[in-house]
C-alpha cells in the first residue's frame, strides 16, 4: 500500500524514528530521573513522589530483587494493584533488576489469575492486601516463591501481621504438604533494599520488558511479549506525534485509566516520564464525583481515557465548573470516540478530543489524529512514524483505496509473540506483519478508519452491519447515555441488530429509539430490539463488552 498517509503528516512530524535511540527502558529511566529529580512524578491522594524519590525507591526495590529474592535477569514478577504510587516504583524496580513485568488486574478471578501467573511462569507477586484472597486460593497452583504485600493509601505502610497470618493459614488448611513462599511487607523490601548493592544489568532490544496480557476479550488471555526494544521504538514514535505539543518538564497529565493496562502504561506512564511530566494517579475513576473534585486541585495539561470516561465526566455536576485553561491534549482510545462526546468535550474544553488507535501486541500505538486536526471525523488517524500499515481483503491481497479490509501492521512497535503460543502467534503474524482482526478503510489522505471488528460484524440478510455505527447513532439520541449493539439470529434474515441502552431520560421508549435510528440509518441497519440496562458490562478500562452481551443470550435461549 502507497504511504499516502505521509502527505499529511504536520509540517514538524518526522515520518521515521530511530528506533536505536535508547538500547533500554533503563537508559530512558535514567536520563528522566537525572534532568527532572526536583519535579513531582507521580501524585496519588494527596500524596506525592518527585523523580529523585522514584530513583531512590525502585533502585532499592531493584537491590532487593537482585539480592535477598536472587531473582535473574529475565525472571517474571508479577504486579497486581490498581492506580497507586507504588505502581511505578515497582515496576521501575522490576525492570532495573533486568527482570519482567507482568501486569495483574486486581479484580481477576482466581481462575483468571491462575492462568496468567502460571502461563508467565511468575517467580514472585507484588499485590494490594485487599487482593490478597484472590491469590490464596491459587497460589499453591503456581511457581510463586515469593508474595509482596502492601496496603492502599500508603506506599510506606507496612502490612498488618493479621493478614499475612490468615494467609498463611488459608493456604496451609488447602494445601498441608505446600512449601508456602515468603510474605513480605513492601516496606520492609524498600528499607532492605537500601543497604544492598545494585547490580545494573546489560539489556538491549531483545530483552524482554513486559509480558502484557491480552483481555480475552477474543479468547483465552495471552501474554503478548513486549521488548524493551518494542517499548524504546513506540515511545520514540508516541513523542514524534507529540513533541510540538508538549513542553518538558511542564505538563501534568491525569491518569485515570489503570497503568496496568497498555494504553495507560505507555501514553501516561512512561510517556510522561520520558516528559519530566507529573502524572496524577486516579485509584478509583468510577466514583465520579471524586474523581472531578480530584482534578479542581490542580492545573493539568493533558487527559487521556476511553469514550465511556469522557462521556462519565461530562455529565457528571461539577465538571463544567473545572479550569480547563491549561488543558491542550485529550487522548481517546480502547473503543471508539463517539461523536457526540467528542464535540461536547470540545464544546466544554476548548480542546480537541484527539483519537488514537492501537493493541496490546504494537505497545500500543499504531495510529493518532494529528494535532493540527479541526473538528470531529470519526478517523483514528494517521500512522505513527516508522509504521506501515496494509489493508488486507479474504483473498489476501491488498484491498483497493477506499474499500474495508483487515488491518495488518508493522513497525518497531510489535511484539515478538505470544508466550507459550506458538500457533497462535503465527495466526496473527505474518512476515513481520501483524494482523490485527480490525477491519478499516482509508481515504484519499490517508486518514484511517475503523469499521469493526471481524467477530462483531452482524450480518442481516447478507448485508455487513457494523456495530460502531449503530452505536454511533443510538448516542446521538439526547435521552441516550451509553449503547452497545449486537446482532441476534433471526429465522428470516440470519441476524437482526439489537442494541442495549442506558438511559439518561427514563422517558425514552423502544419506539423513540427505533425511530431515531430510522432517520439516520438504512433500513436493514435499524434496530428491530431495544433493551434498557442500568449499566453494560465493561472492561476494567471501560470499554464496553459486547461478547458479555452475546453470552447472556445464549445461555438464555
Amino acid at each position: 500500500m502507497e504511504k499516502v498517509w505521509l502527505k499529511s503528516y504536520p509540517e514538524k512530524v518526522p515520518t521515521e524514528i530511530d528506533p536505536n535511540h535508547y538500547q533500554s527502558l533503563l537508559e530512558i529511566f535514567d536520563e528522566a530521573i537525572d534532568t527532572y529529580r526536583s519535579r513531582d512524578a507521580y501524585i496519588n491522594m494527596d500524596k506525592a513522589i518527585t523523580y529523585d524519590e522514584l530513583d531512590q525507591l525502585s533502585r532499592n526495590f531493584a537491590a532487593y530483587l537482585q539480592h535477598d529474592l536472587k531473582l535473574n535477569k529475565g525472571d517474571a514478577v508479577a504486579v497486581m494493584m490498581p492506580n497507586l504510587l507504588q505502581y511505578p516504583v515497582a515496576i521501575l524496580g522490576i525492570l532495573r533488576a533486568g527482570c519482567v513485568v507482568i501486569n495483574v488486574n486486581p479484580l481477576y478471578t482466581p481462575r483468571e489469575l491462575e492462568h496468567q501467573l502460571t502461563d508467565a511462569g511468575a517467580k514472585a507477586i507484588l499485590i494490594v492486601e485487599n487482593f490478597a484472597h484472590t491469590l490464596e486460593e491459587v497460589i499453591g497452583n503456581t511457581k510463586v516463591e515469593h508474595v509482596i504485600l502492601t496496603k492502599m493509601g500508603d506506599m510506606l505502610g507496612t502490612v498488618k501481621g493479621t493478614i499475612v497470618n490468615l494467609v498463611v493459614k488459608y493456604v496451609k488448611k488447602l494445601i498441608p504438604s505446600y512449601q508456602l513462599p515468603g510474605y513480605i511487607p513492601f516496606k520492609d523490601t524498600l528499607k532492605r533494599g537500601e543497604s544492598l548493592s545494585y547490580d545494573r544489568p546489560s539489556l538491549n532490544h531483545d530483552d524482554l520488558a513486559f509480558l502484557q496480557y491480552t483481555g480475552g476479550t477474543t479468547g483465552v488471555s495471552k501474554g503478548a511479549m513486549l521488548t524493551h526494544g518494542n517499548l524504546v521504538g513506540n515511545l520514540e514514535q508516541v513523542s514524534g506525534c507529540l513533541d510540538h505539543q508538549l513542553i518538558k518538564g511542564k505538563e501534568f497529565v491525569v491518569t485515570a485509566l489503570p497503568l496496568y493496562h497498555i494504553f495507560a502504561l505507555t501514553a501516561n506512564c512512561l510517556t510522561f516520564m520520558k516528559y519530566g511530566g507529573t502524572n496524577l494517579l486516579i485509584t478509583n475513576p468510577r466514583d465520579m464525583p471524586s474523581f472531578v473534585k480530584e482534578l479542581s486541585k490542580y492545573p493539568f495539561t493533558a487527559i487521556t481515557g476511553v469514550n465511556t470516561l469522557f462521556n462519565g465526566l461530562l455529565n457528571t455536576p461539577g465538571f463544567a465548573e473545572l479550569d480547563f485553561s491549561h488543558l491542550k491534549v485529550s487522548l481517546g482510545g480502547g473503543m471508539a470516540v463517539q461523536r457526540p462526546v467528542a464535540e461536547r468535550w470540545e464544546s466544554l474544553t476548548n480542546t480537541r478530543l484527539l483519537e488514537g488507535y492501537g493493541l496490546t501486541e504494537c505497545s500500543p500505538l499504531v495510529t493518532i489524529c494529528p494535532y493540527t486536526s479541526n473538528g470531529f471525523t470519526g478517523s483514528i488517524g494517521l500512522p505513527a512514524p516508522s509504521t506501515d500499515i496494509r489493508l488486507v481483503g479474504e483473498d489476501g491481497q491488498d484491498v483497493a483505496q477506499g474499500d474495508p479490509g483487515e488491518m495488518w501492521v508493522k513497525g518497531p512497535q510489535v511484539m515478538r509473540g505470544y508466550l507459550n503460543r506458538p500457533d497462535a502467534t503465527a495466526d496473527v503474524l505474518k512476515d513481520g506483519w501483524f494482523a490485527t482482526g480490525d477491519i478499516a478503510v482509508m481515504d484519499e489522505n490517508g486518514f484511517f478508519y475503523i469499521v469493526d471488528r471481524k467477530k462483531d460484524m452482524i450480518l442481516v440478510s447478507g448485508f455487513n452491519v457494523f456495530p460502531n455505527e449503530i452505536e454511533e447513532v443510538v448516542a446521538m439520541h439526547p435521552k441516550v447515555i451509553e449503547v452497545a449493539a449486537i446482532g441476534v439470529p433471526h429465522e428470516v434474515s440470519g441476524e437482526v441488530v439489537k442494541v442495549y441502552v442506558v438511559a439518561k431520560d427514563s422517558s425514552i421508549s423502544e419506539e423513540e429509539v427505533i425511530n431515531h435510528c430510522r432517520e439516520k440509518l438504512t433500513a436493514y441497519k435499524v434496530p428491530k430490539l431495544v433493551e434498557f440496562r442500568d449499566e453494560l458490562p465493561k472492561t476494567n478500562v471501560g470499554k464496553i463488552l459486547r461478547r458479555a452481551l452475546k453470552d447472556e443470550l445464549k445461555q438464555s435461549a
